[in-house]
């Protein structure tokens, strides 16, 4: 197929996973990425993309993604702050405004929304009871998009990612040498994991596999509390694993946002992956992945 009849793809929120899709995607389209900076660009243009600088933030910047991608990748985060997402409001209306509509649109949202479940097993279709601001944002674009999808016939896929981790460089080495605690067995919550490689092949995916506003839970097989993931982690990185305090020690020795997701406890089924997705997950659990890594000595 000639270039310039190849299909087009626009990832906004250029980050980590994204990025580890786009050659893939450029052998297969012609791939346009969302920078905030121009000297941004680089790393994406040596990746197969073609950087437009555009700000979520300011909405006056994103005229220019109007008509210009069949397919999109939405990888932004929601601002910091507040309960609603105005970054995906604002690319929403701007993808309209030349009335030329992409066609599917593949979502990474956070199986925050789902609050705390009590260490229950849930799928897709549980309620959504987010209590963190930070959930309550996930919320908020997961809403804005699917009114989209409904409103203009775009199909919209969301999928609603856990811990991200990486057995190279996405592991929390830094907790494990400052010597941060963890919860004492009898207060420990069920914490849900995915690797950054699986969770950009889920990404392509559902862009392409998804059904239209389809709702899937981008988890791995595993079943862990979160001191045993510590602990897991630890032994793997020749650290020691971390002490187990209860509760109510851990106020003042951990962080507002730390301590908040010791506060939700879930496990999610990650059928509909599977079977929707016909996904094959090249680390179907943590301990999988871990044992890529070369020994310590």
């Amino acid at each position: 197929m000639k270039r310039r009849n190849m299909k087009k793809v626009l990832i906004v929120g250029s980050g980590d996973v994204a990025r580890r899709i786009i050659p893939w995607l450029a052998r297969r389209f012609r791939v346009r990425a969302v920078v905030r900076r121009a000297e941004e660009g680089a790393v994406l243009r040596a990746l197969g993309a073609l950087p437009i600088v555009a700000d979520l933030d300011r909405p006056d910047s994103l005229a220019r993604l109007a008509g210009i991608a069949d397919y999109i990748l939405h990888c932004a985060p929601p601002p910091a702050a507040g309960r609603d997402d105005p970054r995906t409001r604002h690319l929403l209306a701007a993808l309209v405004h030349r009335g030329s509509l992409p066609r599917r649109l593949s979502y990474i949202s956070t199986t925050g929304v789902y609050g705390d479940c009590g260490g229950a097993w849930a799928d897709e279709t549980r309620p959504l009871q987010a209590a963190s601001p930070r959930g309550l944002r996930r919320v908020a674009a997961e809403e804005h998009l699917r009114a989209f999808g409904q409103r203009t016939g775009c199909r919209i896929s969301i999928l609603r990612a856990p811990g991200i981790y990486d057995a190279a460089d996405r592991l929390p080495a830094a907790r494990l040498q400052k010597g941060d605690p963890v919860l004492a067995p009898q207060d420990d919550v069920f914490t849900n994991h995915i690797h950054a490689d699986d969770l950009a092949q889920l990404l392509v995916l559902a862009l392409f596999r998804g059904g239209p506003n389809r709702v899937y839970n981008a988890c791995d097989d595993s079943a862990l509390r979160m001191g045993d993931y510590f602990d897991l982690v630890a032994d793997t990185l020749g650290l020691p694993r971390p002490p187990r305090l209860p509760r109510s020690e851990l106020a003042g020795r951990l962080s507002d946002m730390t301590l908040s997701f010791m506060a939700e406890s879930r496990r999610l089924k990650n059928d509909r992956i599977k079977r929707e997705l016909r996904a094959r997950l090249r680390y179907p659990t943590v301990a999988d992945a871990l044992r890529t890594r070369p020994a310590t000595s």
